[in-house]
């Protein structure tokens, strides 16, 4: 989430008109994250969150996100509810812009999870994989042909962050296309479960944002993404503790099988090269974007979590 796209307040009360919400009270801009433009939206009726869509978000795949926080609200889980307009539509635009209006959910992020909090979120992303079950959704396009294709953006440039990096991700990604898993389980996943997207109210989970990288992939894929998001300390220290809880959450709800247990630290290791690399390409070719208010996130943080990662051998050297 950024603040990519400035609008004034005639530009959104026009929008607001296509929409059953009273009258504008105020409007702030949120800037966290990097993907898109992100509002916090007052109205006589209450609270909401527009999203003005700006990078990876293609229009295509956007009424299978609003589907699919639909029906993961209509069930009980916790996450926003898409608001419909006077035309029972998710989508308009404002300053050209693909847009949607979210409910808001109160509460706030926190930079580190409790082990026991840990243990909810684990149960919390078992839940989006079993209650998504009935939702159409995409294959994952942010997979290893992806890793490949971003990286060469940025492959002549790496080594102004570290010297040999470029060679580092290159024999790591040769490796993981070799390795990777085939017909695991599979099905709907939030694929960006990070303690910015978790929101915490009087000390419990509020609920969870931003599915906007959600899609169909192995359901433990998920599982190592949350490993590499909740359980390291200082950049590169893994906490057993929070992975244990994790893991025992999880499994409480939906049990990680055999196989999906085998390739766990293959998959980790995967999760933590997606973050490292499309890092890599925020830092070094977005932080010059005219006009633009927004935090890049450090990649070197994901380069130690993938060395942790590789020196794992099975499932249990996690534990």
């Amino acid at each position: 989430m950024a603040v990519y796209t400035k609008i004034n307040k005639e530009e959104l009360e026009i929008f607001l008109s296509n929409y059953k919400l009273g009258e504008l009270k105020a409007f702030t801009g949120i800037v966290e994250g990097i993907e898109n433009t992100i509002y916090l939206i007052t109205t006589e009726k209450g609270k909401y969150i527009l999203t003005l869509y700006e990078k990876r978000v293609k229009k295509g795949d956007l009424p299978f996100f609003m589907n699919l926080l639909s029906s993961l609200s209509a069930q009980g889980f916790k996450c926003p509810s898409p608001i419909k307009d006077k035309q029972k539509k998710y989508i308009n635009k404002i300053k050209d812009k693909n847009a949607s209006l979210v409910s808001y959910i109160e509460g706030k992020s926190k930079k580190k999870l409790t082990p026991f909090e840990c243990k909810d979120i684990g149960k919390m992303c078992a839940k989006i994989h079993l209650l998504a079950k009935k939702v159409r959704g995409n294959q994952n396009q942010l997979s290893i042909n992806y890793w490949k294709n971003i990286f060469n953006k940025t492959k002549s440039e790496c080594d102004l962050i570290k010297k040999g990096l470029a060679n580092d991700i290159s024999i790591n990604l040769n490796f993981l296309e070799k390795n990777w898993p085939k017909n695991l389980p599979s099905g709907i996943i939030h694929a960006d479960i990070f303690p910015d997207n978790i929101l915490f109210n009087a000390g419990k989970v509020s609920g969870i944002i931003d599915f906007y990288f959600s899609c169909i992939d192995f359901f433990a894929y998920d599982v190592a993404i949350c490993l590499n998001s909740l359980c390291f300390e200082n950049q590169s220290t893994f906490n057993v503790t929070k992975a244990k809880n994790f893991i025992k959450g999880y499994n409480s709800i939906r049990e990680l099988n055999k196989k999906e247990k085998e390739y766990l630290p293959i998959l980790a290791q995967g999760a933590a090269m997606r973050f490292l690399v499309t890092r890599i390409y925020d830092y070094l070719k977005q932080t010059d974007l005219d006009g633009a208010i927004f935090r890049t996130k450090d990649p070197m943080e994901y380069l130690k979590r993938l060395e942790f990662h590789n020196s794992v051998k099975n499932y249990e050297d996690y534990f």
